[in-house]
């Protein structure tokens, strides 16, 4: 009896981004969404959206509950509907709807960091953020614009990048009507309206709006200084120290035009400073 031996298709469509191999011209289509950011099917419950129509269809079971095989589990899932925050943070009053969200949280503010670089021995509160620092070391960035070609390591950088060339700033604040190209950069603007500085230095208890202030300014405590200046040798815990060679001034005052070479948050919640836009 003869054996019936299956052919080995040839995979001659070829990514360029990531050179991952298909054997049709539509999954190389499909793949190439993941490097474009470009979601085409959206739920129209929550708004999410998915490259794939399949992934759509397992995505809804969620709003219908048939994809839950407990009560809690739909009753956990339910909050995203209803809003309801029943785990609430005792350091700043952040509210989560499920307590594993409430105890990652918590991270930012005991400075846990269990998940470690074995590049560099950078510490991270989630694996997630440990895997998208990896791409620093790797160098990867699958996510192209189409525009102008430049690259990113996270989908979410290139989608808010796209609005560089389409004008788009869909964020606005209802304070003083500023708009924004990114909901962080909204969340970020709206501390200065409400005074509120969630990140603490537990050595001198100066606080701050953003994370990456605090981590930054912890250096004065530890002495640490990563970076050397290339044109004078000095070393320094600051990125920003070459402005003092190029003389460059990216932050202009809206009220008078005056440019200066670096920013700090302003005491006074009326003053409004321009930062230059980073994708």
């Amino acid at each position: 009896m003869k054996k019936l031996c299956r052919t080995k298709k040839v995979k001659e469509h070829c990514c360029v981004e990531c050179e991952k191999s298909y054997t049709t011209a539509y999954q190389l289509r499909r793949h190439m969404r993941i490097h474009t950011g470009e979601n085409l099917f959206s739920c129209k419950e929550c708004g999410r959206c998915f490259t794939r129509s399949d992934s759509l269809s397992v995505h809804m079971k969620i709003h219908t509950g048939e994809n839950f095989t407990r009560i809690g589990k739909l009753a956990l899932h339910m909050r995203i509907h209803t809003g309801e925050k029943p785990f609430s943070c005792k350091e700043c009053s952040r509210s989560f709807s499920r307590s594993d969200s409430l105890t990652d949280h918590m991270r930012i503010h005991t400075g846990e960091r269990s998940f470690f670089c074995k590049e560099c021995g950078k510490s991270f509160t989630r694996i997630g953020k440990l895997s998208l620092h990896m791409r620093i070391h790797t160098g990867e960035k699958p996510f192209s614009c189409k525009e102008c070609g430049r690259s990113f390591s996270r989908v979410d950088s290139l989608i808010g990048h796209m609005r560089i060339h389409t004008g788009e700033k869909p964020f606005s604040c209802k304070e003083c009507g500023k708009c924004f190209t990114l909901s962080c950069s909204l969340t970020d603007h709206m501390r200065i309206h409400t005074g509120e500085k969630p990140f603490p230095c537990k050595k001198c208890g100066r606080s701050f709006r953003r994370s990456s202030k605090l981590s930054v300014h912890m250096r004065i405590h530890t002495g640490e200084k990563p970076f050397t200046c290339e044109v004078c040798g000095r070393t320094t815990s600051l990125t920003n120290h070459m402005r003092i060679h190029t003389g460059e001034k990216p932050f202009s005052c809206e009220e008078c035009g005056r440019s200066f070479s670096h920013w700090r948050e302003p005491e006074d919640t009326s003053v409004i400073i321009t930062k230059p836009l980073q994708a």
